[in-house]
């Protein structure tokens, strides 16, 4: 009689420990759980990428102030400005037919100059 106590004891802890991970298994698998089981996972990788991607923008940053403090030791930047201005000239590479100085009636210190090519006299 002992023997079979024990075995139906046994089967009934066996019956309710299977229909508990069944059951766990099945709330799981619902499609409320599904839905917010992949929002954590997306929030989860979300946030693990924002984390990549801020640590890249540091590193680029630093990379970019040591390479510009390279070029600026190639350069000579970093060297004093001597203070004293250049020469102020200015000579034309090329000479501008668009400005008053080329036309020939160009009188210095007019307020107005008229253009005998004007569109708007004719019409």
């Amino acid at each position: 009689m002992f023997r079979r106590t024990f075995w139906f004891s046994t089967g009934v802890a066996a019956g309710v420990w299977a229909t508990t991970k069944v059951n766990r298994k099945l709330r799981q698998l619902t499609p409320e759980s599904l839905a917010a089981t992949a929002a954590n996972k997306a929030i989860e990788t979300g946030g693990r990428i924002k984390d990549r991607a801020v640590d890249f923008a540091l590193d680029v940053r630093d990379n970019m102030a040591r390479r510009e403090a390279e070029l600026g030791d190639a350069l000579g930047l970093g060297t004093p400005v001597d203070r004293e201005l250049p020469r102020s000239g200015r000579y034309a590479a090329l000479e501008n037919r668009n400005s008053p100085k080329s036309n020939p009636r160009y009188v210095e210190g007019s307020a107005y100059l008229t253009n005998p090519y004007n569109r708007n006299e004719d019409h």
